[in-house]
């Protein structure tokens, strides 16, 4: 049996509960939008404001979408996590990717998915609830 060097830090650690799911949840949505018939623009883009977890297109339009995957629903829904800041920072992460693509149809709107489900037991329960914007 070979034994580990005495400085070694082992295995790497495994990545937390939240960001499995939330990784999974993000599969499924997009999976999700693609056989609703968007086009899959962009994954994970980052701005100074936060992340867009997906950017669609379809129709002449492109939708940025928020998508929020919990196991259960003991904490309450996936779309109850969002706060008021969380909306504020994602349009202006949406505005900040649009001023960016001249290219691109100038008519967009923020979605969000809701998936409750788990990579454990394969299941998503997905909601898709469109052009929600809060002021």
């Amino acid at each position: 049996m070979v034994e580990p060097a005495k400085n070694s830090i082992g295995p790497f650690p495994k990545k937390p509960h939240n960001q499995t799911i939330g990784k999974w949840g993000e599969q499924h949505a997009a999976r999700f939008m693609s056989d609703q018939g968007y086009a899959i623009l962009e994954r994970n883009f980052r701005t100074p404001y936060g992340e867009i977890d997906l950017i669609c297109s379809k129709d002449a339009e492109v939708v940025k979408v928020e998508v929020k995957t919990r196991s259960n629903t003991k904490m309450g829904y996936p779309e109850e996590a969002i706060t008021r800041r969380k909306w504020s920072h994602l349009v202006q992460a949406a505005e900040e990717y649009m001023a960016d693509r001249p290219d691109l149809p100038q008519n967009w709107r923020v979605d969000l998915i809701s998936i409750i489900g788990s990579p454990r037991t394969g299941l998503a329960d997905i909601s898709h609830f469109e052009n929600v914007i809060h002021d």
